[in-house]
């Protein structure tokens, strides 16, 4: 078990390391450039449809309604905690504010890249009043 214990800790060692952090800011500068920086130059529209509903949109779910659901499964209270311990407890001070920052703008295209993909490649599936496991794919 001890011999187990430390191949996962050396495999841990690589995976959330120095590596995964690069290669997570490399992803965000790549989505950045390759979207022409929509999370800088979108911004007021996105704002302006956060508060504004669609005309004749269907659902029942209002815009703003929808994108608090959606931050709310991504930001979750671990990256609200998480920015307190990093700026109070562990003494990184305006610096470590100053990163986030800069992974919070990196990490805009990487989720509007993972929104769009969704909405582009998601199925609905109806099901049937027959039998429930019957499904019909639309």
């Amino acid at each position: 078990m001890e011999k187990f214990t430390k191949i996962l800790e050396t495999i841990d060692g690589y995976v959330w390391g120095i590596p995964l952090i690069v290669l997570i800011m490399a992803v965000g500068i790549f989505l950045t450039f390759r979207l022409r920086l929509l999370q800088i130059f979108h911004l007021p529209k996105a704002l302006k449809f956060m508060f504004q509903n669609e005309n004749g949109g269907k659902g029942e779910i209002s815009s703003f309604a929808a994108l608090c659901t959606a931050l709310s499964a991504t930001i979750g209270t671990g990256n609200i905690v998480g920015v307190a311990t990093a700026i109070g407890v562990l003494s990184g001070g305006p610096g470590a504010l100053l990163w986030m920052w800069i992974a919070a703008l990196l990490g805009m295209a990487t989720k509007f890249s993972e929104g769009f993909l969704a909405i582009k490649y998601r199925r609905c599936l109806l099901y049937t009043s027959d039998a429930a496991d019957e499904r019909i794919s639309v």
